[in-house]
């Protein structure tokens, strides 16, 4: 990314306008490319995130119910459970 600015910083010094306007859409075409290549990323990293939070959420229940068929109290989270679900607001 610093390369990416400085190389913008030599573009704007320069003075032919045509250069400038070449360089810079070469930058945007590979800003698109990145894009287009994280994109699939983003979405399974998000299907992820959905799939471990309802298995998350079906054990808590399973927990839960068994807690309550057993006569157990269930204890109150502790500091590694709170960072989890500060983590997952989907919980």
């Amino acid at each position: 990314m610093k390369a990416e600015v400085h190389k913008l910083e030599l573009m704007f010094q320069k003075k032919n306008p045509v250069t400038f306007l070449k360089e810079l859409s070469a930058i945007k075409f590979q800003y698109q490319s990145l894009c287009a290549c994280f994109k699939p990323v983003a979405v399974e990293q998000k299907e992820s995130k959905s799939c471990i939070c309802a298995a998350v959420n079906k054990t808590m229940n399973v927990i839960q119910n068994l807690q309550k068929q057993t006569d157990l109290e269930l204890s109150p989270l502790t500091e590694e459970e709170k960072t989890l679900k500060s983590h997952m607001p989907d919980l």
